[in-house]
């Protein structure tokens, strides 16, 4: 369990905790000077069932509350310290506010400096304190009159051994997440090299793995050469505890307090958080949209500006969303908690916690957008992705979903009706049943009013169909769909077409035979086959039989309909676009029609033609004047 103490200036913080520890938590010339603490101050008691309890002395001057924050961020239990000459003072409440903002919700009080005044003033305290608490978290918070500088004080025994009793029922935090420890001091020792400090916010550490700093564009790859954990040498640090770890491969002037050493699966930042905000009742003043503010999340500590969400104006007491916009990445996951304070950073004014660390530039007050956020408000109340998931009609990435709930792969807890789908290298995306099931039914859909609205055209190839169903899916879930549609039936293949079942085209005995003397014919015209009229006029048979009979076998794919009533062999088609990709590689993927003219021997007009009946079945589109070949495509390789 760590301790983390809070109150006014000179009300006897690091007094109390030297009583309670014998360790003098300043450690700076300047606070032994001044008599205040300026930076953190760390000590730590041996609990009898082996466990360590530590404690964190913060600063009580207003000018300090950024580094109050730091500590307070990584605390399991408050120490409210108020001195009894003085009473609650203005830092009592602004720290108070702190720690309620930040979901510490246990904790004890300890009235200090008793020997300064009469048992009356204490008396009058007591009720100072009844009224500050009332109503909040630590309104049952046992209450201990101390007096620290007297060696055998008998207050500050009593609150030592109800600090070691509650530590020793504290349970220990669930280390089951991606590793995360916020960085609150920085230093060298001779022999060791750089060291970092800062309390476990996630997962666990082993002596040897290789993590990564963040925010990048640090980014830079640490090894961990040893681990103190709760002061002692250890193996590992995990959840919960305070860890110093000495890395490798960094110097110190490149780590700062606010930086994060983290699970190499946790680096990515951003500079749009979008968030959750309540500002306090004593605020003071209503926030307008833009307004700047000094944000305190973990150790770290930026200036924002604020982006409203819903409405144009928060006012005190409220709570709304909203998206701050940092000048530099801020590293973040869904839940953590945070400190706003006003411009002039004198006033703490209000908090929340995150919702998504990876705020979108526009849009964001888009309907869409603002589901996506109640699901993700969802995720953080029930622990569970199904309205996550359900809000992704493409699917998400696995790796998107480790960096929102800071958990590996392995713990995501996934509806059992997840689909799974491969991307490159380890990740895959991950698409929830009913999404599944709706691009199904509009896969299906789409080819149904394809065929009812073109019923001469065997069907749409697959990037066509694509644009036409799906065009923002992954090129893997969208070749998953058509892979499981063929398997099951729900669809048919007929060379690079995709049809429904029940659009297959079937000839008859007549048919047949003229189709035997019709496609060699087709075939031997090479670049400039006949026209159905001559065909038609060849064989003695009426137009309009053979004009019907052309437009089958193009449903079958064994004929291209270029334009109307002209028919090229699927040989020649396919030779013409080998050509067109051969020309287009020589213009950075573009075509114009002159020199696939001159390459082909097609008049222009013939030539165009064909060009534009590739722009058509999805081969190349046109792009001002140009037809530029489409990488995405992969009709050719099913002719």
């Amino acid at each position: 369990m760590i301790v983390g103490t809070a109150g006014h200036i000179d009300h006897g913080k690091t007094t109390l905790v030297r009583a309670l520890t014998g360790v003098d938590t300043d450690r700076l010339k300047e606070e032994k000077a001044r008599g205040i603490s300026i930076e953190l101050g760390y000590a730590y008691v041996p609990l009898d069932n082996g466990d360590v309890l530590g404690l964190i002395d913060v600063p009580g001057h207003e000018k300090l509350v950024h580094t109050m924050t730091a500590g307070a961020s990584g605390i399991d239990y408050a120490l409210l310290v108020i001195a009894a000459d003085d009473g609650v003072m203005p830092q009592t409440h602004e720290h108070l506010a702190i720690l309620q903002l930040l979901g510490v919700e246990r904790g004890a009080i300890a009235v200090t400096k008793i020997d300064r005044v009469e048992p009356q003033r204490v008396h009058d305290v007591h009720r100072e304190i009844a009224a500050l608490l009332f109503g909040g978290a630590l309104q049952d918070a046992p209450v201990f009159d101390t007096n620290a500088t007297r060696a055998d004080d008998p207050g500050v025994a009593a609150l030592n051994t109800h600090l070691r009793a509650v530590a020793a029922q504290w349970p220990m935090r669930p280390d089951d997440g991606l590793f995360r420890l916020a960085i609150d001091r920085v230093f060298t020792l001779a022999g060791q090299g750089t060291i970092v400090t800062g309390t476990v916010v996630a997962g666990c550490v082993l002596v040897g793995e290789t993590l990564l700093l963040a925010p990048k564009p640090k980014g830079q790859a640490v090894r961990v050469r040893s681990i103190h954990a709760q002061n002692r040498a250890a193996p590992s640090g995990r959840a919960g505890e305070r860890c110093a770890l000495n890395l490798a491969g960094i110097e110190k002037d490149a780590i700062d307090r606010g930086d994060w050493i983290v699970d190499p699966r946790l680096a990515r930042a951003s500079r749009r958080v979008d968030a959750s905000l309540t500002l306090l009742v004593d605020a003071g003043v209503p926030l307008h949209h833009w307004a700047p503010l000094h944000v305190h999340l973990a150790t770290q500590h930026q200036v924002a500006h604020l982006a409203l969400l819903d409405g144009d104006t928060l006012g005190p007491g409220e709570t709304a969303r909203v998206q701050l916009v940092f000048d530099r990445p801020m590293c973040a996951l869904p839940g953590d908690r945070f400190i706003v304070r006003n411009a002039q950073a004198n006033r703490t004014i209000g908090g929340g916690h995150v919702l998504d660390p990876f705020g979108p530039a526009r849009k964001r007050r888009a309907a869409q957008r603002l589901g996506w956020l109640d699901a993700m408000q969802t995720m953080l109340d029930t622990g569970a992705l199904d309205a996550l998931l359900a809000q992704a009609p493409n699917g998400l990435a696995r790796s998107l979903l480790e960096q929102l709930t800071g958990k590996a792969a392995a713990a995501l807890p996934l509806p059992a009706d997840t689909r799974v789908v491969a991307l490159s290298g380890d990740d895959a995306l991950l698409v929830a049943g009913s999404a599944w099931s709706t691009l199904t039914a509009r896969l299906l859909e789409t080819l149904a009013q394809f065929h009812a609205r073109t019923p001469d055209e065997q069907g749409p190839d697959s990037s066509r169909l694509r644009r036409m169903v799906a065009p923002l899916a992954e090129d893997a879930l969208w070749r998953a769909l058509i892979d499981e549609g063929l398997l099951c039936g729900a669809i048919v293949r007929s060379g690079p077409w995709l049809h429904l079942p029940s659009h297959a085209v079937t000839l008859d005995e007549a048919e047949r035979l003229l189709a035997g003397v019709l496609l060699p014919a087709v075939k031997n015209g090479r670049f400039d086959p006949p026209w159905v009229r001559d065909l038609a006029k060849a064989r003695g048979v009426p137009e309009d039989h053979v004009r019907q009979l052309m437009r089958k076998l193009a449903r079958q794919g064994e004929v291209f309909q270029v334009v109307r009533d002209l028919f090229y062999h699927r040989e020649a088609i396919r030779e013409l676009a080998s050509i067109a990709a051969l020309e287009a590689s020589k213009h950075d993927g573009t075509l114009a029609a002159a020199p696939f003219r001159d390459v082909t021997a097609l008049g222009r007009k013939r030539a165009i033609q064909v060009l534009e009946f590739f722009d058509r079945v999805g081969y190349t589109r046109f792009h001002r004047e140009l037809h530029v070949l489409r990488t995405d495509s992969r009709w050719l390789d099913l002719l």
